[in-house]
């Protein structure tokens, strides 16, 4: 027994080891000598499809955020199904991906590969990562530097995806070992989840909230009255899964620290949303950044940059994808 719990604790070490190193390799400016204006490059690809449409700002950052916590921020989740082998976009957890945001990454590599020295030279993982970056600052969110060097991803497989992203219904304690098990705090988790300043969700994903929450209560009592009701009426009953509702009912197209003063009124529309209110050790947090812009955005850069560095490819493990969407 005590020889097979030193060797499990000699490949954790081993693990962190290897994740500080893969991590270690990334570094702002990365692209300086071999593809040195890649930033501006990503940057207008991002604002000429931002101005097709609004989607790619919400649908960006959420691919970021599903692709860095399965298999770590590879582009794994950029890549398409074949034959029998079904990717981890097709897994039921991603299929409400918007084909915006993976559209946004393939127009960027092709701005980028258009520059004959930096052809195949740049990842499409740093890509989204830099996309995404630029979504959040394009809906008035902080714009800030971003640690790249990663390599694409060799596998990418829909049973990855099982049991890896965060639930509507989840409390406070499944959030927290959900996130942690990545290595992020509970103010990081926190602070990614103000993502949900944009974007949307299905009735599907809530419905239990306003119609089927208890016997007693068929209503979730932590959700405001007047806020449950106008879900009522844009969700029926008989749950189309196709109507899409605003994450933030009150500033849907702005990044901002209004979601945190949503959940200060029960306006959290997921259950993994309110508790963060509702259970006293995360509240003051959310009061906190209710009050202040600053103190949240300063934690949300944070936040990012540590989930940046979740499960980074470096040398054999991974490579650079002449197509986001395909093994090289």
């Amino acid at each position: 027994m005590g020889r097979v719990i030193l060797i499990q604790i000699l490949s954790l070490s081993c693990l962190l080891i290897f994740s500080n190193l893969a991590s270690a390799q990334l570094k702002q400016n990365y692209y300086a000598t071999i593809c040195p204006n890649v930033e501006t490059i990503v940057r207008n690809a991002v604002r000429a499809k931002v101005q097709q449409t609004f989607v790619t700002i919400p649908g960006t950052l959420r691919l970021f955020f599903h692709d860095c916590f399965v298999q770590g921020c590879d582009a794994s989740v950029m890549i398409a199904s074949s034959g029998s082998n079904k990717a981890e976009k097709d897994h039921p957890d991603n299929l409400s991906l918007a084909g915006d945001g993976f559209d946004t990454v393939i127009k960027a590599k092709a701005a980028i590969d258009a520059v004959p020295n930096c052809r195949n030279k740049v990842s499409c993982a740093d890509i989204l990562t830099m996309a995404t970056r630029d979504v959040v600052a394009l809906a008035g969110g902080p714009s800030y530097p971003v640690e790249l060097g990663r390599l694409d991803g060799l596998s990418s497989t829909a049973a990855s995806v099982t049991g890896k992203l965060p639930k509507p219904n989840l409390n406070l304690n499944q959030l927290n070992s959900m996130f942690s098990a990545k290595g992020l705090t509970q103010n990081d988790m926190i602070a990614l989840s103000g993502a949900h300043t944009l974007g949307f969700s299905h009735c599907d994903q809530f419905s239990n909230r306003i119609y089927n929450f208890s016997r007693v209560n068929p209503v979730d009592p932590t959700l405001s009255p007047s806020y449950a009701t106008q879900l009522q009426q844009q969700c029926p009953k008989n749950v189309d899964p196709r109507i899409a509702i605003n994450m933030d009912p009150n500033t849907p197209r702005t990044f901002d620290n209004v979601y945190y003063k949503n959940l200060q009124q029960g306006k959290g529309l997921f259950t993994s949303d309110q508790v963060l209110f509702s259970d006293s050790r995360s509240r003051s947090t959310v009061n906190t950044w209710a009050s202040s812009s600053k103190a949240f955005n300063d934690a949300f850069v944070a936040a990012m940059g540590k989930l940046g560095r979740v499960g980074v490819k470096t040398g054999r493990s991974g490579n650079i994808r002449r197509d986001c969407s395909a093994f090289n």
